[in-house]
C-alpha cells in the first residue's frame, strides 16, 4: 500500500497542483491570525498568490501568472522566529514556506517537488505539538505524542482523503476544471479548521 507521499507523487502534475493548493489554503488562516495578533506582515500577497494559482490550475496559459513575483512578495512578508516571542510565528512561517515551495514548483514544472507542500504541512503540525503539549516531555514521549496525537493523525487522514478525491477525478479522465476547483475550495471551508486545528473564519 502506497504511503501518502508516494500517492502524491503518483498523481499527474495538474492534480498535484490542486493537492498543494488545497493544503496551502488550509494553512492560510494560521498566517492571517498571526498578522491580526502581531500586526506583522500582510496576508494580501498570500491571498493574491493563492487566488492566482487557483485560476491558473484549471485555465493554464489562458491566465498569465508571474510565479516568481508572487514568491518575492511572500518572502517580503514572511516572519522570522527572531523578534517574535510567540508560538504563532511558526505556523505563520510554515504557511509562507508551503506557498513559496508550491510557487517554486510551478516555475519549473519539469523539476517540481510539490509533495514537499504535504511534508511542510505535516511537519508544521509536528512542530506545533512539540512546542505546546510536548514542551515538557522527554524526547521519546514527545516523539510518541507527535505520532499519536489526534491532530497529527487527522492531518494524515485529511491528506489521504484529499488524495482519494483527486485519484478518483484523475481516474475518470477529467482534466482539472473550474467545477473541481470550486469543489476543493468548498471542501476547505466545510472542513472548518486549519492543519493545527484552529477554526477558520467562515468568511474566508
Amino acid at each position: 500500500m502506497l504511503n501518502t507521499f508516494q500517492r502524491f507523487r503518483e498523481l499527474a502534475f495538474g492534480y498535484q497542483v490542486l493537492a498543494a493548493l488545497y493544503l496551502c489554503e488550509r494553512m492560510y488562516p494560521n498566517y492571517e491570525l498571526f498578522h491580526q495578533v502581531t500586526g506583522f506582515g500582510d496576508p494580501k500577497p498570500l491571498r493574491g498568490a493563492l487566488n492566482a494559482c487557483w485560476d491558473w490550475s484549471w485555465q493554464g496559459k489562458k491566465v498569465k501568472v508571474n510565479f516568481s513575483r508572487w514568491q518575492e512578495k511572500i518572502d517580503d512578508v514572511t516572519p522570522s522566529e527572531h523578534g517574535h516571542d510567540m508560538l504563532g510565528v511558526y505556523p505563520a512561517m510554515d504557511t509562507c514556506t508551503a506557498l513559496s515551495t508550491m510557487l517554486e514548483s510551478l516555475m519549473d514544472s519539469e523539476h517540481s517537488d510539490l509533495v514537499s507542500v504535504a511534508k511542510v504541512s505535516q511537519a508544521s503540525v509536528a512542530k506545533f505539538l512539540e512546542l505546546t503539549e510536548g514542551a515538557e516531555l522527554e524526547p521519546e514521549e514527545r516523539r510518541q505524542l507527535v505520532r499519536e496525537h489526534e491532530l497529527a493523525v487527522y492531518e494524515v487522514d485529511v491528506q489521504q482523503a484529499l488524495l482519494d478525491f483527486l485519484e478518483a477525478m484523475q481516474a475518470s479522465g477529467e482534466k482539472p476544471n473550474q467545477m473541481m476547483v470550486r469543489q476543493l475550495q468548498e471542501m476547505v471551508v466545510t472542513e472548518g479548521i486549519t492543519n493545527i486545528g484552529m477554526e477558520r473564519d467562515s468568511e474566508n
